[in-house]
């Protein structure tokens, strides 16, 4: 059997933390993968001297991923349909405004029996005001299958090696093997699942409970408050994917995508971090973005507003009023001290029997 090439599509903190398992696991399963892996990466000068030419000499992103290592197999290339001519595996793991250009320039320029696996946390925006899960994006564009990774991944504590575990949704059994076999480490735990639509809504969601945690930070409410917050935050994006892509299962939250990710997320992303900050500070989200993130982009507050613009277009912005009052925060419609106002008088405190989210889950089982 011909072996699988890996193209890595982007090579920020994300993407250099994967890069560094994908790495060393196709000369682990030499047999199975190639051992030259393509990292696409964004052209930047890096104490003049260009990044790519950086990281093939030196073996490090020094920019997004300083003081680790990649493996010899990783090789940067500036030009993504370069990178992804030949790869049998895509891996996009880019900001997700990013996605529709690099989507458009790869467009009959890569393997016709490729598939894609998306790491991107975050929605495209789509026709008036809905929006597009990153996979399907892909899926249209390029014509290929896309399954999604995502779970408890903060990226620096992968390239530690820490132990944490992951979710691959992918709905075809033999490929979602081969992704596992890419990625799975003695301390990064993949489990793979078939309920790809929820897997990659919960990667995306929960950056905007992250933000409410943030802001409850930066207003010293404690701990008490924090959980009622992601509690509430979690039966929101039941709510959400049962209201917007029926047919998921409930057992698809307690994976690593859903509360193991929200709950890291919410005590140590960058999103929380952030919203703590514009809260303390009091300077806007973009001055925080660039003063704070060394280039990085921040997904809750886009992924708020998206949510949002789709929610006030079904009229259900009342069902959901902790994305609302997030996106009305970070936007500054209203104060981070109107967080709690906004969620008091959450319909989860209404009624316990029929409004509960979880029912429409356990009622099909």
């Amino acid at each position: 059997m011909a072996k699988t090439k890996i193209c890595i599509v982007g090579s920020g903190n994300w993407g250099s933390a994967i890069a560094k398992i994908v790495g060393a696991n196709v000369t682990k399963h030499s047999d199975k993968f190639e051992d030259k892996v393509t990292m696409y990466v964004y052209e930047e000068m890096v104490n003049g001297k260009k990044l790519t030419e950086i990281i093939n000499e030196q073996h490090e992103n020094v920019k997004y991923l300083p003081g680790h290592k990649l493996p010899a197999t990783i090789v940067a290339v500036p030009d993504v349909v370069e990178a992804a001519k030949d790869a049998d595996i895509l891996i996009f793991v880019v900001p997700h405004q990013f996605i529709p250009g690099l989507c458009a320039a790869m467009l009959g320029k890569i393997k016709p029996s490729a598939v894609g696996l998306s790491l991107i946390k975050g929605f495209a925006q789509g026709e008036g005001t809905k929006i597009k899960l990153i996979s399907k994006i892909v899926e249209e564009q390029l014509k290929i299958p896309c399954s999604v990774l995502m779970g408890a991944n903060l990226a620096n504590e992968v390239a530690e090696e820490h132990f944490c575990e992951t979710t691959i949704g992918c709905k075809d059994k033999i490929m979602g093997a081969i992704m596992k076999d890419c990625m799975q480490t003695p301390n990064f735990r993949v489990t793979v699942v078939e309920d790809t639509e929820a897997v990659e809504v919960c990667g995306a969601l929960k950056n905007i409970v992250a933000c409410a945690a943030g802001f409850v930070d930066g207003l010293a409410l404690g701990d008490n408050t924090k959980a009622a917050v992601i509690r509430l935050g979690l039966m929101e994006m039941v709510r959400y994917v049962d209201q917007f892509h029926g047919g998921s299962k409930i057992s698809t939250f307690f994976e690593s995508c859903g509360v193991a990710d929200l709950i890291t997320t919410c005590y140590g992303g960058r999103n929380r971090k952030v919203s703590e900050a514009f809260v303390k500070t009091g300077k806007t989200i973009k001055e925080l973005e660039n003063e704070m993130l060394n280039g990085q982009k921040l997904q809750g507050p886009a992924t708020a507003e998206e949510v949002n613009g789709m929610l006030k277009g079904c009229n259900s912005e009342d069902k959901f009023p902790l994305f609302t009052a997030v996106h009305r925060i970070c936007t500054q419609q209203l104060k981070p001290q109107d967080l709690i106002d906004q969620i008091r008088n959450h319909p989860e405190h209404a009624c316990q029997h029929f409004c509960h989210p979880l029912n429409c889950f356990l009622s099909t089982v």
